[in-house]
């Protein structure tokens, strides 16, 4: 499948879990830190997984208000999105993710508010790059 490019960015990291990222434009520049859980010291810095989840749920929002004309909806300015990423071991060895993402649409009737979270991850490019490699858990709450 070829895409049509409209944006690129980069970012660089030195150190892995326990380094540096920044990205080119220099208008992100974080500490990094591995959590506990995962044998590291935790404390100040952040993982790529809090940056995973921060980019699906603000690209999700996006998602939803890019199908919400076709559906003859508006999203609520109100409207979250919270993405839980996971980070374990795989049965089949190496390591694997999961990702819940959990949509409040506060004003929007059930039925609507599942139409566009529906819409939304069949466009979204995160959901597309994650389709068939991991389960997405979607929940309206």
């Amino acid at each position: 499948m070829s895409v049509d490019v409209k944006y690129r960015t980069s970012a660089t990291a030195t150190g892995g879990r326990d380094g540096q990222a920044a990205t080119t434009d220099g208008s992100l520049n974080i500490k990094l830190a591995t959590p506990r859980e995962l044998g590291g010291a935790g404390g100040a810095g952040n993982n790529p997984e809090q940056l995973f989840a921060a980019g699906y749920a603000a690209c999700f929002i996006g998602a939803m208000k890019a199908v919400a004309p076709a559906q003859k909806l508006r999203v609520p300015n109100d409207a979250t999105v919270t993405a839980t990423i996971g980070i374990g071991p795989r049965s089949e060895g190496g390591f694997g993710i999961t990702a819940d993402l959990k949509v409040s649409l506060p004003g929007l009737d059930r039925a609507d508010a599942q139409r566009l979270v529906d819409a939304a991850h069949q466009v979204c490019p995160y959901s597309n790059a994650t389709r068939g490699n991991i389960d997405v858990g979607l929940t309206l709450g």
